[in-house]
């Protein structure tokens, strides 16, 4: 599975859902690469971090972008399991590039009404890359979301109306155990004390994105 992290606005989340999913399937077993697309290099940081502290991290971490990484996902999807793609919060090469070798884009939004408005650039992208990648599943998970209140169910009802992009019925609720955990090297799955809600969630995404084709 090739799994792109994206989205064209900044802020939503995208490389700790990115991290996150990385160290849960590679303690699963998986034979993972994590692809840092994006400019900042904060998959990259965090993966040096975790070595630093872990020893090891646990998957093999690069930095690639615009055409360097759509050619080198190529020629290295038969040598993992997962591939997991994590790029900048624009339009930009890399993001294009990722997409046109995706199996499925997941794109975090926050429940606010920017974040919302900016899938519509989105899933023009989505578009675009279909013309050449036919198969590109995109979908959308609130992020950061409210532990209670409307703004949920508004947010999720405006992504719902936005063409090409299917909403996943899980959230991730904002909770203190992301930013700790990353902080140490470390994803929400392995933090002590453990916050069970936050595993459950991430738990719950996998089993909605992490679909093999």
């Amino acid at each position: 599975m090739i799994l792109v992290v994206g989205n064209t606005k900044g802020g939503v989340g995208k490389t700790t859902l990115a991290v996150n999913l990385a160290v849960a399937l590679a303690l699963a077993g998986r034979d993972l690469l994590l692809v840092d697309g994006d400019e900042q290099g904060t998959a990259l940081t965090f993966s040096q971090l975790r070595a630093e502290r872990l020893g090891q991290a646990g998957y093999t971490a690069v930095a690639l972008t615009g055409a360097a990484l759509r050619s080198q996902v190529r020629q290295l999807a038969s040598k993992y399991d997962d591939i997991i793609i994590d790029v900048g919060g624009r339009d930009t090469g890399s993001l294009r590039a990722a997409l046109t070798v995706a199996d499925t884009l997941l794109v975090p939004v926050q429940p606010r009404s920017f974040d919302v408005w900016a899938l519509d650039q989105v899933s023009a992208l989505v578009a675009e890359a279909r013309e050449i990648n036919e198969g590109l599943r995109a979908v959308a998970v609130l992020n950061g979301a409210d532990a209670q209140g409307a703004d949920n169910e508004a947010a999720l009802e405006m992504i719902g109306d936005i063409d090409g992009i299917e909403v996943l019925p899980t959230s991730i609720v904002r909770r203190k155990a992301f930013p700790n955990a990353a902080a140490e090297g470390r994803a929400v799955i392995e933090q002590s004390p453990r916050d069970p809600k936050a595993i459950d969630e991430l738990t719950a995404l996998i089993g909605a994105v992490c679909i093999s084709r």
